[in-house]
C-alpha cells in the first residue's frame, strides 16, 4: 500500500532544502540600518490604516450611544447587586 502524499514517513519534494544553499541568519533584514527597518515600519503602518474602513458619522453617533447605554445598565445592575450583598453582609455579620 503507497502513502498518501505530504505524509509523515514519505515529505513532499518542495518540503526538501537543498544542502549547497546557505542560510541566512538575518535574511533581508540584515543589510538594513535600524532607521530604515523603523521608516519602513511607520511606511507599513500607514499604508495599513489608508486600508481601514472609517465608520461614518452617523454610524460612530449609533456606536457611541450603544455603548454608553450598555456601561450604563452594567453600572445600575452591579451597583443593585453592591447594594444587595452589602445588605446581606450586614444581616450575617451584624
Amino acid at each position: 500500500m503507497t502513502d498518501a502524499v505530504g505524509s509523515i514517513d514519505t515529505p513532499d519534494a518542495q518540503d526538501e532544502v537543498p544542502e549547497s544553499k546557505k542560510v541566512r541568519k538575518g535574511g533581508k533584514r540584515a543589510k538594513k540600518g535600524p532607521l530604515k527597518r523603523l521608516a519602513t515600519f511607520y511606511r507599513q503602518v500607514i499604508a495599513e490604516l489608508r486600508k481601514v474602513v472609517w465608520p461614518s458619522r452617523n454610524q460612530l453617533t449609533s456606536y457611541t450611544t450603544v455603548v454608553i447605554f450598555f456601561v450604563a445598565i452594567m453600572i445600575a445592575l452591579v451597583t443593585v447587586i453592591d447594594y444587595g450583598l452589602d445588605h446581606a453582609a450586614k444581616y450575617v455579620f451584624g
